[in-house]
């Protein structure tokens, strides 16, 4: 399926969930690989802002993305960040949804205010 880019430039993102290991198996406890390194995944929650409007996502990440200085409640940026649409049928039962990747998570700074007062 194909992966569209997500242009951030415009956004603000703050971490809600620390990063904790992606989980490819619910029964054995196995953690997700990337295919091509073989990397562990890591997943992380934010809330990305933009225009006024608010949306929870999770993230997934290679392990080795993550950034040391990462603090809850905090903006990052997500480098790389891109979506990709998915749909699974589970239990007789369509699911469907949006799946984020980025390249990284690094802290990053709240964006300057604009026409605000001095």
């Amino acid at each position: 399926m194909r992966t569209i880019r997500v242009e951030t430039s415009g956004a603000t993102i703050l971490l809600t969930e620390a990063p904790e290991p992606k989980v490819r198996d619910r029964q054995t406890g196995e953690i997700a690989k990337d295919a091509n390194s073989g990397e562990a995944l890591m997943t992380i929650g934010g809330v990305y802002i933009e225009d006024g409007e608010s949306s929870l996502i999770k993230v997934t990440v290679p392990e080795g993305g993550i950034s040391e200085g990462l603090t809850l409640g905090a903006p990052v940026s997500l480098p790389g960040l891109v979506a990709r649409p998915w749909e699974s049928v589970f239990n007789g039962q369509q699911r469907h949804g949006i799946a984020y990747r980025a390249a990284a998570v690094t802290p990053a700074a709240f964006p300057a205010a604009t026409g605000a007062a001095a």
